[in-house]
């Protein structure tokens, strides 16, 4: 452990804005080994005992949420191709992570992919975010955005679009099929994670439309005070099709059973036009977590602009604008069942891994929550069931409306810089504590990456300050990166 800190200490951090895996086989020969070494450190200090929204959020809970700290890492990525063509390759990757003053080491990603040319099987822990928003700039997709640890899972992709044949290039298709472990650190220990997307686009050259869903369930696991839950292929069958049936979780007799797992999806659809110099998406992301809620009435969603500049050495390379709305949560109709986004009676963690929001940072859980709010604790998991119910959901604020606004641009060549701007006001859920009435709340972030002379090494800045109902503060973050190059 000693060394460790040593070489965390001595190394360097991950770029701010690259969080997407590196292109394969990048360098003078597409045939050739493309091995990526990389080390850092990044520092955070805050004026309170926490950090800024957006500089820990979208980061893969790699940031910790205290006053001060240091985030330090180790990576190595390499991929070997298995045929002449170069179009058949397997790929690893292990980045390990220290930080919480050096008091949690974890590996953020370490996996095995194969992949023959748009099919590619994974298996471990991987960068992963949903969704066609722009990664670095959007506040987060409602599925998963990039904010907590990569969950471990097994998953077969078709990971670019492809074209669907007998169309002559009209329509494309893109998916995938999953199947992950959410651990411990929650209160249905040992749950499994069912995740699958479609994706439909049509057009090609200038303008495109596309569509997709993405359907999420967390199922199985063990309740250390009941029986464990069902978990055989006949449940997971179920699961994966979303059909009503007794997984075990309903011990009254009265009560009929609901379908097995926490689910949740989210239906996204665009418009893309994209010439030689500019691209520009629209995008719409809609939230749902029961049938019910798949309907034109359902006014909660994620509506955002994106714009691409395609020139070479822009002033503004990327901006993006986003209007978020959750307030309505299935609840047009008396007759209807009234929903609380990322929360389940069962399974009550939500959705949520190691201790963070796995979709939306705008939303509120228990740990983040405590930061803001005194009456506010994170649950232990371990306690009983009874005793969390009283106190409520885990995610205490799903109920959220907004304008964001994001920017990537370059100063005089020689800097990169990122912009973030958000404004939120906050409804909590449908308890009464600790929300009761609108809580307003601005979250800011400035960065700025400076490709040093000295060959591999990048050192980033940032400063963030929030301010609002649920209090001001002031972060500032310093990095240092060395890439040893491929």
């Amino acid at each position: 452990m000693r060394l460790f800190k040593t070489i965390c200490f001595i190394g360097l951090s991950t770029p701010v804005f690259a969080q997407q895996s590196p292109e394969p086989f990048a360098g003078p020969s597409r045939f050739a080994d493309s091995l990526q070494v990389q080390a850092g450190v990044t520092g955070t200090i805050a004026s309170r005992e926490y950090l800024p929204l957006w500089l820990t959020a979208k980061r893969f809970g790699t940031i910790s949420d205290r006053k001060s700290d240091l985030s330090s890492h180790i990576l190595l990525r390499n991929s070997h191709p298995l045929n002449a063509a170069g179009d058949f390759t397997i790929g690893y990757g292990l980045d390990l992570y220290n930080n919480d003053h050096f008091s949690k080491t974890f590996f953020k990603e370490g996996y095995v992919k194969t992949t023959y040319r748009n099919w590619e099987l994974r298996a471990g822990r991987y960068e992963e975010i949903s969704g066609e928003a722009d990664h670095e700039l959007s506040s987060g997709s409602w599925g998963i955005s990039g904010n907590a640890l990569p969950i471990p899972k097994v998953s077969i992709a078709l990971k670019d679009y492809v074209n669907v044949p007998f169309t002559n290039g009209w329509v494309q298709v893109k998916g995938q099929f999953s199947h992950g472990w959410m651990g411990d650190q929650q209160y249905i220990k040992g749950a499994f994670l069912h995740e699958k997307m479609l994706y439909l686009r049509i057009g090609k050259e200038r303008l495109r439309v596309y569509g997709g869903i993405q359907h999420y369930a967390v199922w199985g696991g063990n309740r250390y005070d009941l029986p464990a839950i069902k978990n055989t292929f006949s449940n997971y069958w179920d699961v994966l099709i979303g059909k009503v049936s007794d997984d075990g979780t309903v011990i009254n007799t009265e009560i009929q059973p609901n379908r097995p797992g926490d689910h949740r999806g989210v239906l996204e659809g665009g418009i893309q036009w994209e010439t030689d110099n500019i691209k520009l998406l629209l995008y719409n992301q809609s939230m749902f977590e029961t049938g019910q809620n798949i309907d034109f009435k359902n006014t909660d969603r994620l509506l955002g602009l994106s714009f691409v500049n395609k020139k070479e050495e822009p002033v503004l390379e990327k901006a993006t604008i986003e209007f978020i709305n959750t307030k309505k949560m299935n609840d047009w109709l008396p007759l209807r069942v009234r929903e609380s986004y990322y929360n389940n009676g069962v399974y009550l963690t939500g959705w949520e891994y190691r201790g963070n929001i796995i979709g939306t940072p705008l939303f509120i859980n228990r740990n983040r929550g405590s930061k803001y709010f005194n009456n506010v604790e994170p649950f232990d998991w371990n306690a009983p069931k009874d005793s969390i119910i009283k106190k409520g959901w885990n995610i205490i604020n799903n109920r959220v409306t907004g304008l964001h606004l994001g920017a990537k641009y370059n100063i005089a060549q020689v800097l990169k810089a990122r912009t973030l701007l958000t404004f939120t006001r906050n409804f909590g859920n449908y308890h009464e504590e600790p929300i009761t009435s609108a809580m307003t709340q601005w979250y800011t972030l400035q960065e700025i990456i400076w490709p040093t002379p000295v060959k591999g090494i990048t050192v980033n800045a940032g400063l963030a300050f929030d301010w609002g109902d649920f209090g001001g503060n002031t972060g500032g973050m310093l990095g240092i990166q060395w890439d040893l190059g491929r």
